[in-house]
């Protein structure tokens, strides 16, 4: 049985034992390392030297050889003549000079799918601040017993319980808006969600309603539930037709507020209203990150709306990519034969030309945007990461570009494109733009081909 007090004897003579241990480790100490000799007079060996660790990742060398225009031409064209390529165009830069090397239709415009949120990722790091979040709140109604659930543009806001994993790392949870909701004294009877934020339809022109059921899309409200998502934390699950009302029937379940009781405000809400509850968003990087990983639609129209507001133009599909094109212009980034309907790539509607995208890409690998140098970190890496996860691999593990090539990838029915940067045999650094449309049943190997041939060309002489 443990004892519940010491006595004070036992205190002192512990105490002293523990006071005798320390002595005797200290003498013998002494005894082993004096004149660097044991107790036995054996000489003790130095220690060994510090360890230094070779870096695994250099910096590339900036007088790698450059690829001389006719010489990756013929490389080159030994693959970009392939009838599945269907309509190509395409571009190839020295990222340190932006000298241009190679271009096939470059000035063509073509459907670009999902390469169109570089465009978007790169007007966000110029015209946002990295750590930027967007904020969802609560308002008190003007009747007794209603709350205003306010949309700030965050759609990536969840029901999950605390502690449930969603798609989104560091989302904002309606249970903390209950939470702080209940602590206000406010005992909610009926639930208004204010969409107002975003104006202009929620459909964009060229989007499938079907790709609702697919998984791909939502209709883009200022408010929703894991970006429209059924299940919050599974990348491929169906979306929403309805997702801020899904937000304020969600919040209404946490308050023990009938779902019947849930209805979209039909005005703003009072912009003098006692403000309830709060939550914020991840940061702006951390999004971004995870938009360009996974090619989410959803948090491209919506951030590309947060470009639109730090512009003054309307939230809206037509004033997000009127905000987009002209603060790239503003950084010396043509977008001349660009014409989008939206900002994440899906529409069948949207033209780029590859000249545009390669220029995104080169304006981040050269010297003169600073601000934009982060895009390439955002890509993802052949063989390793997102979108590229599984492509670029080889059965012989030392070949092949996986790993020496990032690119942001774009897929539509027929279409199939990249934009990214790799380094090539020679440790050059290249940037590229890659467009096909019309693709043949092996389109998407045409085009990996293309950017492995870039990778292995080192067509220096």
């Amino acid at each position: 049985m443990r004892p519940t007090q010491w006595r004070r004897s036992t205190h002192l003579i512990v105490g002293l034992g523990v006071l005798a241990v320390v002595a005797a480790v200290v003498a013998a100490t002494a005894l082993f390392t004096a004149s660097g000799r044991g107790a036995s007079g054996v000489q003790i060996p130095p220690p060994p030297p510090a360890v230094t660790a070779k870096p695994g990742i250099v910096p590339v060398s900036e007088t790698a050889p450059v690829p001389t225009r006719p010489a990756l031409a013929a490389t080159l064209a030994a693959v970009v003549f392939n009838p599945d390529l269907g309509k190509f165009g395409g571009r190839v830069t020295d990222a340190m000079t932006g000298e241009e090397l190679w271009r096939q239709s470059d000035d063509v415009a073509l459907q670009p799918a999902s390469t169109n949120k570089t465009l978007t990722t790169a007007a966000a790091l110029l015209a946002l601040d990295r750590e930027a979040r967007v904020t969802t709140r609560v308002v008190a109604a003007d009747q007794p017993g209603a709350i205003v659930l306010v949309g700030g543009g965050d759609p990536t806001l969840s029901a999950a319980p605390p502690g449930w994993d969603t798609w989104y790392h560091g989302a904002a949870r309606i249970s903390d808006l209950a939470d702080q909701i209940r602590r206000s004294g406010v005992s909610a009877t009926r639930v208004e969600v204010d969409t107002s934020l975003f104006s202009g339809p929620s459909m964009a022109p060229g989007w499938d309603p079907a790709d609702i059921e697919g998984g791909d899309i939502a209709p883009i409200e200022s408010v929703m539930l894991d970006a429209g998502r059924i299940q919050p934390a599974t990348d491929q699950s169906r979306r929403s037709v309805t997702p801020a009302l899904d937000a304020g029937r969600a919040l209404a379940t946490a308050l023990g507020v009938d779902p019947q009781q849930v209805s979209i405000a039909s005005r703003p809400a009072s912009s003098g209203a006692r403000q309830l509850a709060a939550v914020r968003s991840a940061p702006l990087i951390e999004r971004l990150n995870e938009m360009m990983s996974v090619s989410d639609n959803v948090m491209a129209e919506c951030i590309a709306r947060e470009v639109a507001a730090s512009m003054h133009r309307p939230l809206s599909f037509a004033g997000a990519v009127d905000a987009v094109t002209n603060r790239l212009n503003a950084a010396h980034i043509d977008t001349r034969g660009a014409d989008l309907q939206d900002s994440s790539g899906l529409s069948v509607d949207d033209r780029l030309t590859a000249e545009t995208l390669d220029a995104v890409v080169q304006a981040a690998a050269g010297p003169d945007q600073p601000a934009l140098r982060s895009l390439l970190d955002l890509l993802p890496i052949a063989g390793g990461s997102g979108t590229l996860s599984d492509r670029f691999l080889d059965t012989v593990a030392t070949t092949g570009p996986a790993g020496w090539l990032r690119a942001k990838t774009g897929s539509l029915t027929a279409t199939n494109a990249l934009a990214g940067v790799v380094t090539d045999r020679s440790g050059r650094v290249l940037t590229f733009a890659l467009i096909s449309n019309g693709a043949g049943p092996t389109g998407r190997t045409a085009i990996d081909a293309v950017a492995a041939t870039l990778w292995s060309c080192g067509c220096a002489t």
